[in-house]
């Protein structure tokens, strides 16, 4: 036994055996590339439930320096993973720089950049190569990616009929689009799907993790659990099979915007298609109105998804549907997912979880802030808002002041004790 997974199982407070279990099965993927130098995280059944954060630049914004300051942020914040979805400037040196800087699994979409060089050539993404679709991947794997996104279940038949039973939002995948709009061109299958087999390979070769993206996903509630998502998710269920069969790590990812009601059918038919497959979900969003709050909005259908099974959570920033997040938003959105991946876990039992919110009670009942502030999710703005007035009554906050129910329950018990 390795001391890696050793390693992994001590930090996941599960015992080797079961860790071993669930990877041999396909419900654990440990995420880690060959050529990346840094600890494998552990992903699905039986685990903490993980957060990724998302960042990169646009055709309008693209500031290396920027990007590698919101990958440091995350991190501190408590970003388990980080995707690169970089589509302006150099991408490549921004994604091999966000790689060599990063202490946690990185993730891609590669299909983003064959776009990009198929403009630099003054053509169309839709008459790249299959050879330059797969050179790209192979590029992005070869730089230490450690998970890459690939929407190989948008087929011609699971998108059959969309012209004519048109969704309120279309399609909002970027790389679903891209694949929609390559198969119609070329009159032919998607090729990421047609040559699985040729991905597989190269997954294998880096010892890099598949992340079948949902390019059908939802993009309102409106479009939730409609036919093109679950005959994307029947395809996907197909593919991971394929993909245990070559010994390939993967998981699936899910939706987008899923009105609260909806959530646990979701989960339980990812779950079900795809064989216990780790499940990460986008959110989901469980209404279409928080623009400007939609960290708080996918929070709410995170800690739903989580409790129901999800094992990964992308986070979604205040600016989601609006632009790129500033830095500070990048915190935020990181802060939201990971509140709502712990209420999750300690629904599910998690001691590890439980453990903390006794400690933060146990604290806050002995007035002892500092041990309070260290052990919260965002110690910073905690301490920033406790430190903004204080209090005329020694150890209390403004809120309650002399009033404090807990420092009165303590005196009063304190008293009692000593007669």
């Amino acid at each position: 036994m390795s001391d890696g997974l050793r390693t992994v199982a001590k930090k996941e407070q599960i015992s080797i055996r079961l860790l071993t279990s669930g990877i041999r099965k396909g419900y654990i993927v440990l995420i880690k590339n060959r050529k990346h130098r840094i600890a494998p995280l552990a992903i699905g059944k039986g685990l903490r439930t993980k957060v990724n954060a998302n960042i990169g630049t646009s055709p309008d914004v693209a500031r290396l320096n920027y990007e590698l300051k919101k990958l440091t942020t995350a991190i501190e914040a408590g970003a388990d993973t980080v995707m690169d979805l970089s589509t302006g400037g150099n991408v490549d040196r921004i994604r091999r720089e966000i790689v060599r800087a990063s202490s946690v699994p990185i993730g891609t979409v590669p299909i983003y950049q064959v776009a990009i060089e198929a403009r630099k050539k003054k053509k169309s993404f839709i008459k790249a190569s299959v050879d330059e679709i797969f050179e790209v991947i192979e590029r992005h794997l070869d730089d230490g990616v450690d998970f890459i996104t690939v929407h190989c279940g948008v087929t011609r038949e699971s998108i059959k009929g969309m012209k004519r039973k048109k969704r309120v939002c279309g399609v909002v995948s970027r790389g679903g689009s891209m694949m929609i709009e390559w198969m119609s061109y070329h009159k032919r299958e998607n090729p990421l799907y047609e040559y699985y087999d040729r991905l597989l390979d190269l997954a294998k070769k880096y010892n890099a993790t598949l992340s079948l993206g949902d390019g059908l996903r939802p993009g309102s509630i409106a479009d939730a659990t409609d036919q093109y998502q679950i005959r994307e998710l029947i395809v996907i269920g197909e593919l991971v099979k394929r993909a245990r069969r070559a010994h390939v790590s993967v998981m699936v990812e899910g939706p987008g915007h899923i009105p609260i009601h909806e959530i646990e059918a979701n989960i339980r038919l990812e779950k079900n298609i795809c064989d216990g497959a780790p499940f990460y979900v986008l959110g989901p969003l469980v209404t279409d109105i928080g623009a400007g709050y939609d960290h708080i909005v996918s929070a709410i259908g995170g800690a739903l998804a989580a409790y129901y099974g999800a094992d990964y959570l992308c986070y979604v920033t205040p600016s989601e549907h609006l632009g790129l997040p500033t830095v500070e938003e990048v915190r935020e959105g990181v802060i939201a997912s990971r509140l709502a991946a712990h209420a999750a876990d300690i629904a599910k039992g998690f001691e590890g979880a439980k453990h903390i919110d006794r400690e933060v009670s146990k604290a806050r009942y002995a007035l002892n802030w500092q041990k309070v502030f260290k052990l919260l999710a965002d110690t910073t703005k905690a301490k920033k808002i406790f430190k903004r007035s204080r209090s005329k009554s020694n150890h209390t906050c403004t809120m309650c002041g002399e009033f404090c129910a807990m420092k009165k329950t303590k005196e009063v018990m304190e008293k009692s004790q000593r007669k």
